[in-house]
């Protein structure tokens, strides 16, 4: 075997101070400093961490002391005082610079990828911020720096399943309107790009759940399996991809755990999340297929109730450190 280079560090964003985000992070290295993922540096003011800590000032500077402390590199924005658990719109520009900093790094290839810990959009709204979300922001930073266009996919990644989804944060009655065959193709063949780029897998078996009951059951209980999934599924096999036609959403996750399939297509958002959270509600993954750079990020929100009470659990955190890890010594080979 051909001995691999160190990894990059991978560059974790601080989220909302006043949230969950540093004392999981704090967390996360005690249990990962002497594993073998990739090292890590967190991007915020080192006051808000516990344990030991180094500051940096480049990322150059996190693997050497990431055994012993755990690297901060600090923002240029002040912080005033944070009170755990009480959501300050005066954090939110700290916080966009934690993230517009970790972009940076990774597209300049000085991190392996990006671990955001989680916002609250309504903090940064007092900031100008204008997206629906992490996911948005981070795409708009990657094209503005390539000049590329990146449309981003979401995969959960937990408890044995891999599930992309097509529709995200969309009210049900609007989906069917919603719900092209572009755009069931752009998410599927971003998934499979990811899958062998990232999960190195050579040729992924993709499953579409379908729309309707029984996957429209030939048309008798909604037509959309029949007018748009399955042909957009048509197209990506005559294309090469492993892909199949609407599957039951009830069945299809359970096929995907006998080994079936190494990833699922999802219509909705809680066809896709359900599972994942049902099997694996403290350790799944949210991560971003189709950029640039790598991103993963916890299942969860700020949780300032948690924080407040110094009860946050690290896991799903933990878990989005290890996959980043995978991810960027997947691509590294690939």
């Amino acid at each position: 075997m051909t001995d691999q280079p160190p990894l990059l560090p991978l560059a974790v964003t601080m989220g909302d101070p006043a949230g969950c985000g540093p004392q999981i992070t704090s967390l996360a290295w005690q249990a990962l400093r002497a594993s073998d993922v990739a090292p890590f540096y967190v991007i915020g003011n080192p006051s808000l961490f516990t344990g030991p800590v180094t500051k940096i000032s480049d990322p150059s500077e996190a693997a050497a002391a990431f055994t012993n402390s755990l690297p901060v590199l600090d923002t240029s924005t002040r912080l005033g005082p944070v009170e755990t658990g009480t959501p300050d719109p005066k954090t939110a520009p700290a916080i966009l610079e934690s993230i517009e900093l970790a972009t940076t790094h990774a597209l300049e290839g000085k991190a392996g990828g990006v671990v955001t810990n989680p916002i609250s959009k309504a903090v940064l709204y007092s900031a100008g911020f204008a997206y629906p979300g992490h996911t948005e922001f981070l795409a708009a930073l990657c094209e503005r720096a390539t000049g590329e266009a990146s449309p981003p996919v979401m995969m959960l990644v937990g408890g044995g399943l891999r599930v992309s989804l097509v529709t995200i944060h969309i009210p049900l009655l609007a989906i069917p309107a919603l719900l092209t065959e572009d755009l069931i193709r752009s998410v599927v063949e971003t998934t499979a790009s990811a899958l062998q780029r990232d999960f190195g897998l050579t040729r992924p078996r993709i499953a579409l759940t379908g729309l309707n009951p029984h996957a429209g059951e030939s048309g008798t209980i909604g037509t959309e399996e029949r007018d748009i999934i399955n042909p957009a599924a048509l197209s990506l096999r005559a294309d090469g991809l492993d892909v199949t036609d609407a599957r039951p959403a009830d069945t299809v996750f359970a096929e995907m755990l006998d080994g079936r399939f190494d990833a699922v297509v999802a219509m909705t958002h809680d066809q896709g999340l359900i599972p994942v959270k049902t099997l694996d509600m403290w350790g799944g993954v949210n991560t971003t297929l189709g950029l640039p750079i790598i991103r993963t990020s916890p299942d969860h929100g700020t949780a300032y109730d948690a924080a407040r009470d110094g009860v946050a659990r690290p896991d799903s955190l933990i878990a989005a450190i290890r996959l980043a890890s995978q991810m960027a010594a997947n691509r590294a080979r690939a």
